[in-house]
């Protein structure tokens, strides 16, 4: 048996006996094969969006039209996606003014070239791009109060526009249930201080707020109410396979359609599976598993279907170092997991801290677990992450005491796209 398990731009192989029992949990996003090409999946999308007239219709008198797009940190093929969203829009309406809006959330801004990467030259040239800034109070506008009590501000471009739609894509998300649709508008472009109560440590914690998840999801919750309040009145995503190659596509309205892609994603993705005493996941290899702040995602993925007590191992190469400077703050000290987590959840809505979020989720996955790490890392870093540093997986699994040749009964299980699974904890 030779299981292949991403880390970085590279791949490592475990090599076990094949009469050892171990439970490799599939996801089908790379065997999928569509029926038509990238571009034509979009194209169809367009043209029969769901729950919603055609972007060409909405378009018709709209004078300002914006559209949300994904920032550098994610993998959206906007290359193909923009330039078909931008010639329904002027098919409808040739004399709109159009924004490409960068949704940054409270990301870095996207630097010019990554721009270029992420569209091309040609449309960097010759559309108008701003990059969304959750600090700076000049481009926000509060358009109401989220259900939760939060003020909503975003940015406002979007507040003022004639016609808002988005691009994205969707994969299972650790917290919000899934990535895209309403996403573009929460985090996407709103203010530093309505991210931050979004992701409160009550929220957090609530049992609801995990990969999968949609209803009941009180983060959700929220990102919903914030893109109709800013009448998001359009979107069109994808899914996406390892090498970023669209398999789906979906537009109309926000709530629709994002639905339908989430449906066929879990038809792709999700499963459930029996807890087992050791857990090797991934954060799906480069670039998501360029930093540790990233890798939690992938653990939160082997959380779900790890005994209380078991071991988790993470594969990610992290050549970028921790991540998050508030993130590593928080574990680069003497306290446990369990007093930083104690403290985490006594914090207010109102007074949530940079990367509490992150931070929360890994003291919780570290109060349950052991977690070892695989990753380029020095191990002193990991020993103060309050992780069990190693460099390859064999070690690893010595560390966790499975015996690769007579395991006992001691249960394994691999994730080898750790971001990508959707598991529900079999009872």
């Amino acid at each position: 048996m030779n299981i292949k398990i991403p880390y970085g731009k590279e791949y490592f192989s475990l090599k076990l006996n094949d009469d050892i029992r171990v439970n490799v949990v599939g996801c089908r996003l790379d065997t999928y094969k569509a029926e038509y090409s990238q571009e034509e999946l979009v194209k169809r999308a367009l043209d029969d969006p769901i729950g919603s007239k055609k972007l060409s219709d909405l378009s018709r008198g709209k004078k300002k039209v914006v559209i949300i797009a994904s920032d550098h940190t994610r993998p959206v093929p906007s290359r193909i996606i923009m330039p078909l969203m931008l010639e329904e829009i002027r098919k409808g309406n040739p004399e709109a003014e159009i924004t490409i809006l960068i949704a940054t959330g409270c990301h870095r801004a996207t630097t010019r070239d990554e721009l270029i990467s992420k569209f091309g030259e040609y449309i960097v040239e010759n559309e108008r791009i701003v990059v969304h800034d959750c600090a700076d109070d000049r481009q926000l506008a509060e358009i109401g109060t989220l259900p939760s009590g939060g003020i909503l501000k975003i940015n406002r471009l979007a507040a003022e526009a004639d016609l808002l739609v988005s691009e994205g894509f969707i994969e299972p998300h650790f917290f919000a249930g899934f990535s895209g649709g309403r996403k573009s508008v929460l985090p996407g472009i709103a203010s530093r201080e309505t991210v931050y109560w979004n992701h409160n440590s009550e929220f957090i914690h609530d049992e609801k707020s995990r990969a999968g998840i949609l209803d009941g999801n009180p983060i959700h919750r929220d990102m919903i109410f914030a893109a109709r309040a800013a009448h998001l009145d359009f979107i069109c995503n994808v899914v996406i396979n390892s090498n970023h190659e669209i398999i789906g596509a979906f537009s109309g309205d926000v709530g629709a359609a994002h639905t339908a892609g989430c449906d066929f994603l879990r038809s792709l993705c999700e499963s459930s599976q029996t807890p087992a005493d050791i857990v090797i996941t991934t954060n799906n290899g480069y670039p998501l598993d360029q930093n540790l702040y990233q890798a939690v995602k992938g653990m939160s993925t082997a959380e779900a279907v790890c005994k209380d007590g078991g071991t988790i191992i993470i594969c990610a190469a992290c050549e970028d170092g921790i991540g998050g400077e508030a993130f590593a703050r928080h574990f680069m000290n003497e306290k446990s997991p369990g007093q930083i987590l104690e403290e985490f959840e006594k914090v207010e809505k109102k007074d949530t801290p940079a990367d509490q979020w992150q931070s929360q989720i890994f003291a919780r996955i570290l109060v349950s677990h052991k977690i070892i790490a695989v990753t380029k890392l020095d191990d002193e870093i990991i020993r103060k992450m309050k992780m069990i540093p190693t460099h390859s997986i064999e070690e690893a699994l010595d560390i966790a005491g499975f015996d690769r040749n007579n395991p006992g009964e001691k249960t394994l299980t691999v994730i080898p796209q750790g971001i990508s699974a959707i598991i529900t904890k079999r009872t």
